[in-house]
């Protein structure tokens, strides 16, 4: 991060929570909070965007049954996190207890439905009242998602109502829109980034965020 900022980055516009996983363990909240803590800090004030545990498919983790299957339609993400909820908290607590250390906005991957977000909206309430209740400060963030299903980018005019912002996971949303396994190195010839869907869908999610006076940007391999 350092590194990035000396170079002229604007900040973090996306920093995997995954990465504060090491082997087959997920930290404790304090060991959580650290990391967190020293990623904002290596920003000198840049805002920075986490994007909580999207474990599952690609990224797995051994004490979770639930990731042991590769599968890009599987346990995953926001729905990993929901059938897990002891995981959520824990993450949650360290972020919004990091977020008193500067600018940071936290985004839930794998979104299909308003109710999933409202349901993590709920938690975070839950959660802040819990904090609270043990008298522990913590700061307010940004709550975004990311759009990488072609679910998420019909809906995305509904769910802009209840979200700050959006990040665009272009790698996934290209994968679930046509249809290919981006793991799948026999079908790179049929992989397209620039499909017209692909862009069409772009298209839609930029105008509907737009629209109800939220902020968009894209992730992903498409992002270069």
């Amino acid at each position: 991060i350092r590194a990035a900022m000396d170079a002229g980055a604007d900040g973090v516009g996306l920093l995997r929570s995954e990465f504060v996983i090491t082997g087959d363990i997920i930290p404790g909240e304090d060991e959580q909070y650290y990391y967190y803590m020293t990623c904002l800090e290596a920003t000198a004030g840049r805002p920075v965007t986490i994007c909580t545990f999207d474990i599952g498919a690609d990224k797995r983790v051994a004490d979770l049954e639930d990731t042991g299957n590769y599968s890009p339609l599987g346990m995953r993400g926001v729905r990993l996190q929901l059938s897990h909820p002891e995981l959520f908290v824990t993450q949650m607590r360290a972020l919004l207890r990091t977020a008193l250390k500067g600018d940071l906005r936290i985004m839930f991957p794998m979104i299909i439905s308003v109710d999933e977000v409202r349901r993590i909206k709920a938690f975070c309430e839950t959660i802040k009242a819990e904090l609270t209740a043990e008298g522990i400060a913590f700061g307010e963030v940004e709550l975004g998602i990311m759009i990488e299903t072609p679910a998420a980018a019909v809906l995305s005019r509904e769910l802009a109502k209840e979200v700050q912002f959006f990040s665009v996971g272009t790698n996934d949303l290209t994968q679930y829109t046509l249809a290919i396994d981006r793991q799948n190195a026999k079908l790179d010839e049929f992989y397209d980034p620039h499909h017209p869907a692909v862009l069409a869908l772009l298209r839609m999610i930029a105008e509907n965020a737009h629209a109800e006076g939220i902020w968009c940007g894209i992730c992903g391999e498409l992002g270069a």
